[in-house]
């Protein structure tokens, strides 16, 4: 009788709670992305309360796909109640003071079917939420209007989403086709991606690395018609996306998610071209999708130029790399390729399969390899030696890779999660170079006492090196999560190891004489002309990351991390000459042989406030560091000690303020430590190079530097007009810089580097994006640019100056399309550098104060349809420069190509193209720095024609599905297994 009174009571304390909780369903999400609970029904509420004489209704419109709807009309009727409002931004409405708890809604927006429906709740409850309404596709409408109600750009705390299906393109074309319709994208014909100023470097799929990660692979291959959504993220690893704890700067990451209805099947494009002067080009790709598995090859094999060549100025930089900027825009996404013709490969696998319900993996692996040739000339003045000189050199630089990646992703149960990531890689290369070096210097006197030296000398020979390295290593990362909501702990282990080997031979002679003619030879013929270096070098390399997240309250967070490494280097480069007989005879005391140790730590507490719109973290890390070794001395033949050690509190602070989805705001500061190389701090003088003197410096700090990073971004859905608008400053306390002297050893001078700490490097980037699109999308006009300046301390002679470098790069790029058949894209660029240097003047820098080189462009791009499977397009860029005073500084560089599709798809397509018409392609590049001006010109080879076939196929069967279901997914497009 007891048992069966308990077993009573159970089931009617069961019966009250499900009750009491009939009135909440599992809702949708709210501005800040949480979730909201909705209603169930009209199920009765056991609570006896008087009723409510207002009370709030909100909710959530959403589409079949799962984005929120902007501008709907809800319209709520009842018996008392009529009342009209607008979804904003996010999907969301809200309606104020309803006066009876039984109404009807109705939903109402263009494109989509009208959704009505009866609504009953408890008459004393005050905030009414609604489960999230789903509005269906009207197809009628959208036969006439291309219109819908969600943005085509939304803003999330990392992430930079675009709705693909906003940006219309051709069948058969591919992703970088889609991404240059997207504003702030910027697409190199050599597949590099930009987004508002930055580079991309690292390619997803579905949220997983795509590829190995290249992003020239998977935009130049993968179809438009199968993305749904394309990303570009903030990455700070998969640690922090787990934790929520970031530290250390994040790299820009392309994520792309795949249509539902495109995520089964099979998508294959080949392509096969030959051209004149031996020119070929053979692309292949097939990919299989099904979910979370994919399978795919990519690979190419081509003989072609490296695209468009560029001319510009590079301002110099210390040894740090601060206060240096580089300017110019070439046909490769703004970066200046080296010059000379390449042949190169780049066969690559991929794959990703769910072993099971806990257990993922994804793996790549990749071969890649490039023969260039190229012939350099360049001239220009040194304003250390004070004197012209005048260079060219051949190569040949033959390269071959090997990377093979693979990660397992365990979810051991809700709460743990393993990941296991090993990697290798191994690369070799050989090159060899002929080089000749005609350099008059004219040597001022650098203290009293001192007379002027004049050294007029004529290098003439060969380099030639073998090299290789291999690299392997594994990381463990482990997350817990606790029963209490954004409680976690993580530990990640990563152990890597590299050995790289580079066997070089030199055969230089140095001939001096008596004047600026070659007529008069002295009798003096360097000592090393004719040696051989062995290298070899291994770091082994342990860290640990530990991190511990604890929620004080439901919007504020207590984050803490230690991240500790230890590194292990050693160097042996053993030099021997050969002798006049041509023996080859070991030289101890040109050798360099030395071991170090580093280890540093990071320790960070860290306070974070998360809200709605507001995302504040601040905190400080405590950074130690100790490094120690030994190096030989090559003049005494002993092996002499050297250590340091440094301790620093670094600050750190995140702002982040959202408006909406589409507006945000972030600032950023942060703080790193930059240790000095062995070399820089060994204790004694190097002199294993003659030529080159090498004075260390044991009191040497680390540099610190202190970073500012603010982004304001604002899309304007209803105008499609879009804000994106950037400011990276930082400034660098004891800047680790280089004393270059030219003292005199002998009968002739010799370059010595010294090394010591300077306060005053800055430097400041301002970057924005401006892009409005007409309402069909047919017109998109496009400003963006940047404005750089760098202030860097140099040392020359002993003697303190600063160099100050600026740079004005802007572009206005519009893209018409008034019709399918009909594309044309103007632009017009303007890039000017300027350099200016407190360094005396002297005869040799007279016009040092005011190097400046500017371009102007001036270009049009587009494409013709007709007859409906025939095509032209054409590319034409007219530049003019100055600042340069040889070669072509007014090139005017045409491509143009022919198509014309075959079979019911449309999907052959034979194709006839000419590369730079006029045949005016040439490089061309100004580099200016504390050393001098340099001017280089390159061969490439140019003008040339190609003709060839492109096949795409495609074959789709539909959404995936488990247990006769369809699967959801994530945010990053992975589809979730349960």
């Amino acid at each position: 009788m007891k048992r069966l009174l308990l077993v009573s009571f159970i089931i009617l304390s069961a019966a009250q709670v499900w009750a009491q909780r009939g009135n909440f369903g599992e809702g949708g999400e709210d501005q800040g992305g949480n979730r909201v609970r909705g209603n169930r029904g009209n199920q009765p509420n056991t609570t006896v309360a008087p009723p409510l004489a207002r009370r709030e209704v909100s909710g959530i419109i959403k589409d079949e796909t799962g984005q929120t709807v902007i501008g709907a009309t809800v319209t709520l009727k009842s018996k008392s109640d009529t009342i009209n409002v607008i979804t904003n931004n996010d999907g969301i409405f809200v309606m104020h003071n309803v006066k009876q708890n039984v109404f009807n809604i109705t939903v109402t927006s263009i494109g989509y079917k009208n959704f009505v429906s009866k609504y009953a709740f408890s008459d004393a409850k005050k905030n009414l939420v609604l489960d999230p309404i789903t509005l269906k596709t009207s197809n009628n409408v959208l036969n006439t209007v291309n219109i819908n109600g969600t943005p085509s750009v939304t803003y999330k705390e990392d992430t930079v989403e675009y709705r693909a299906s906003d940006y219309k393109v051709r069948a058969n074309a591919t992703l970088d086709e889609l991404l240059k319709k997207m504003e702030g994208m910027e697409v190199g014909t050599d597949g590099t991606l930009t987004h508002q100023g930055q580079q991309v470097t690292k390619a997803k799929l579905n949220g997983k690395e795509y590829a190995g990660g290249d992003v020239a692979q998977a935009i130049q291959n993968l179809p438009a018609d199968i993305i749904e959504k394309v990303q570009i993220v903030d990455d700070y690893g998969d640690q922090a996306a787990r934790t929520g704890i970031k530290d250390g700067d994040p790299q820009k990451i392309l994520n792309v998610t795949t249509k539902a209805d495109r995520s089964v099947g099979t998508t294959g494009r080949a392509i096969g071209q030959y051209g004149s002067a031996g020119r070929y080009n053979g692309q292949l790709f097939v990919q299989r999708l099904n979910a979370n598995e994919q399978l795919g090859l990519i690979g190419n094999l081509r003989n072609t130029v490296l695209g468009v060549q560029s001319t510009g100025v590079q301002g110099g930089a210390n040894n740090d790399g601060s206060g240096g900027s580089a300017v110019g825009r070439g046909g490769g996404g703004g970066n200046a390729p080296s010059g000379g013709t390449t042949r190169s490969g780049s066969p690559s696998f991929n794959y990703r399969d769910q072993w099971s319900k806990k257990i993922q993996v994804v793996g790549s692996y990749a071969y890649n390899f490039r023969d260039n040739n190229a012939f350099n000339e360049s001239y220009g003045r040194s304003y250390v030696t004070n004197g012209p000189f005048k260079r060219n050199s051949t190569s040949e630089n033959d390269s071959k890779s090997h990377n093979l990646r693979f990660e397992m992703d365990i979810n051991l149960d809700s709460a743990n999660y393993l990941q296991i990531t090993p990697n290798y890689s191994y690369s070799s290369s050989t090159s060899t170079n002929s080089s000749f070096q005609d350099a008059s210097n004219y040597y001022l006197p650098t203290k009293p006492g001192d007379t002027s030296v004049f050294e007029h000398r004529v290098d003439n020979g060969t380099n030639s090196s073998l090299n290789s390295s291999t690299n392997y290593g594994i990381t463990a990362f482990y997350l817990h999560l606790f029963k209490k909501p954004k409680r976690n702990f993580s530990l990640q282990l990563a152990y890597n190891y590299s050995q790289s080997k580079a066997d070089g031979q030199q055969n230089t002679s140095y001939k001096y004489y008596a004047d600026t003619t070659l007529n008069i030879p002295l009798p003096l013929k360097d000592s090393i002309a004719h040696n051989v270096t062995n290298r070899v070098n291994e770091t082994k390399s342990l860290q640990a990351i530990m991190t511990y997240v604890e929620p004080l309250s439901t919007k504020s967070l207590l984050e803490f991390s230690t991240n500790w490494s230890r590194r292990e280097n050693t160097a042996n480069s053993m030099v021997s000459v050969y002798d006049k007989d041509n023996n080859l005879i070991p030289a101890p005391n040109l050798s360099s042989v030395y071991d170090y140790t580093v280890t540093d730590a990071r320790a960070t507490v860290d306070y974070r406030f998360v809200d709605k719109k507001l995302n504040v973290s601040v905190g400080a890390s405590a950074v130690p560091f100790y490094l120690e070794g030994t190096k030989l001395n090559a003049a005494l033949g002993t092996n002499a000690s050297s250590s340091i050690s440094n301790f620093r509190v670094i600050p750190a602070f995140r702002f982040a303020y959202s408006w909406s989805r589409t507006e945000r705001f972030t600032l950023t500061y942060s703080g790193s430590n930059q240790e000095p190389s062995f070399t820089e701090i060994q204790p004694f003088t190097d002199i294993s190079n003659p030529g080159h003197i090498i004075v260390g410096n044991p009191d040497l700090k680390p540099s610190f530097t202190n970073s500012l990073n603010a982004q304001y971004n604002n899309y304007f859905a209803n105008s499609k007009f879009n804000l994106s608008f950037g400011v990276v400053a930082s400034a660098v306390d004891n800047a680790i810089v280089e004393n270059n002297s030219n003292p005199l050893v002998g009968v002739r001078k010799v370059n010595e580097t010294q090394y010591l700490n300077v306060d005053g490097t800055k430097s400041v980037v301002g970057r924005y994006s401006i892009s409005k699109q007409s309402e069909n999308r047919a017109v998109n006009l496009a400003l963006n640019g940047n404005i750089s300046y760098s202030y860097a301390p140099v040392m020359l002679e002993s003697v303190l100056y600063h160099q100050t470098t600026w740079r004005f790069d802007e572009r206005f790029g519009p893209r018409i399309t008034p019709s399918d058949d009909f594309e044309i894209n103007p632009f017009v660029g303007y890039d000017i550098a300027r350099y200016f240097t407190s360094l005396p003047q002297t005869s040799a820098n007279a016009n040092l104060n005011n190097p400046q080189v500017t371009t102007t462009s001036l270009g049009l791009q587009g494409r013709m349809y007709f007859f409906k499977t025939w095509q032209i397009n054409y590319d034409a860029t007219k530049r003019y420069i100055t600042g340069i005073n040889s070669g072509n500084t007014t090139p005017l560089v045409i491509n143009a190509g022919f198509e014309k599709e075959f079979l019911e798809k449309r999907n052959l397509v034979f194709t006839f193209n000419v590369y730079d018409l006029l045949h005016q392609n040439n490089y061309q590049q100004k580099i200016v720095n504390a050393q001098g001006e340099t001017n280089t010109i390159s061969n490439t080879l140019s003008r040339y024609f190609m003709v060839g076939l492109r096949l795409n196929l495609q074959k789709w069967s539909g959404t995936p599905q488990r247990n006769g279901r369809a699967m959801q997914r994530r945010g990053d497009g992975s589809f979730i297994y349960n």
